[in-house]
């Protein structure tokens, strides 16, 4: 187990002063799920979450935090604030479907899902996709905290998109390593967990801290109810304006790629590859960053044991489930096309789909590829060993995975 090297010293000394303060007094640090619920009621003012499916994914998350996870205090802070956040999201989407009920007939129109392991390019291709006018993306502001989408030059006055502009920037000064890692502002797309967590059934939850018994719930839950919600999300977010196309992107969809494909039929699904050995330290990296700011002790070879084994197993599920669907749902990019051709390969994923690319579109996606070329924010440094994790190893584990998409390897270099 070893210290988190990735905590600021403003953090250090929140938390010794928060131990400092509870040795002089005695109170009870441990979360109510039913304390959560009524703040967010309070602050809200409104009552309804909807149906209970929501319930049993907090109340395995309280139970977690409070038996489980070694949080430090201000790793408590921040998961009280979470689980606010998102109940206070919750409720306002179920009001927001009862001020239109009509956005619920609408259909979501031939999504576009791009999945793969992570750091293979998905974000990079997410971001070009995005500047297609035809399309929509999920921006950060807008998943935080879902509501119908306002016109272009009134989201920089929404409180909403102010809070998310203050997190992200508390969250890159708490560590400034993460820009390097995942740049991210207020107005870019994000990912779709966000929709995910509102039915509290998310592997961000376990990637932030100690949680194995909430893992092992989430392993084997029913997604459909999650994913219904996720896209009943999308519908309130698109009622002002469903003649655009959803362009989303989370690769752990690939650990739910039936019900994905049940919730969504016409979806498109591009997903991205590179070898392994390249990505799983880097993701790994990123993990122990996080967590190492919601708790003080935080074991990298544990999560690179996790991490390794928990994506093999999605690698060999989505090739399952591809193996009984039509092929023509699905496009594959492999991660040297898109450092040598974005554009190109954007092209023939249209074509595949049968979409047209304009020119204005073409054009954007070219501005978008030169202002913000890779390692803006400077490199992200990391060691496999780290992570308990050798390049045979990780070789062996995704063998199937990468002869059947005919990944090839790289210089570890």
């Amino acid at each position: 187990m070893a210290r988190s090297s990735s905590q600021r010293v403003p953090i250090r000394i929140f938390n010794r002063a928060s131990r400092l303060l509870g040795q002089l007094r005695v109170s009870d640090q441990s979360f109510s799920q039913d304390q959560l619920v009524a703040e967010a009621q309070q602050a809200t003012g409104l009552d309804d979450f909807g149906d209970d499916h929501f319930r049993g994914g907090l109340a395995e998350l309280v139970r977690g935090y409070n038996r489980e996870a070694r949080l430090n205090p201000f790793g408590r802070l921040m998961v009280r604030a979470e689980l606010s956040g998102i109940l206070k999201s919750r409720l306002a989407v179920i009001d927001g479907w009862k001020r239109d009920p009509a956005c619920l007939e609408a259909a979501v129109r031939q999504p576009i899902f791009v999945l793969g392991l992570p750091r293979t390019g998905t974000t990079t291709l997410h971001d070009l996709l995005a500047q297609d006018p035809a399309h929509q993306a999920l921006d950060y502001w807008l998943a935080a905290a879902p509501g119908p989408r306002p016109e272009a030059d009134q989201v920089k006055r929404d409180p909403r998109y102010k809070r998310a502009r203050q997190f992200l920037k508390v969250s890159y000064y708490l560590d400034p390593g993460l820009r390097a890692i995942h740049n991210l502002t207020a107005d870019d797309p994000d990912e779709c967990r966000h929709l995910l967590q509102e039915s509290f059934t998310d592997d961000t939850f376990d990637s932030n801290a100690t949680l194995p018994s909430y893992t092992e719930w989430y392993a084997h839950q029913d997604m459909r109810p999650s994913y219904r919600h996720h896209r009943d999300v999308l519908k309130l977010i698109q009622s002002t304006c469903s003649e655009r196309r959803w362009v989303l992107k989370y690769p752990a969809h690939l650990q739910h790629l039936e019900v994905l494909l049940e919730t969504y039929p016409d979806a498109c699904i591009v997903q991205t590859h590179r070898d392994p050995a390249r990505v799983i330290p880097s993701l790994c990296s990123l993990v122990t960053r996080w967590r190492g700011i919601y708790e003080d002790e935080v074991d990298p070879v544990q999560i690179g044991t996790w991490q390794l084994e928990m994506w093999q197993a999605r690698m060999q599920h989505a090739i399952a489930v591809r193996s009984r669907s039509r092929p023509e749902r699905f496009f594959d990019i492999q991660f040297r096309e898109m450092v040598e051709d974005p554009v190109g390969v954007i092209q023939r994923m249209y074509d595949h789909f049968g979409l047209e690319l304009d020119d204005a579109a073409r054009r954007r996606m070219r501005d978008w590829r030169r202002s913000h070329p890779p390692g803006q924010f400077g490199g992200h440094r990391y060691h496999a060993e780290e992570f308990g994790l050798s390049e045979s190893r990780m070789t062996e584990r995704f063998k199937a995975y990468t002869d059947h998409f005919e990944v090839p390897s790289e210089n570890p270099a």
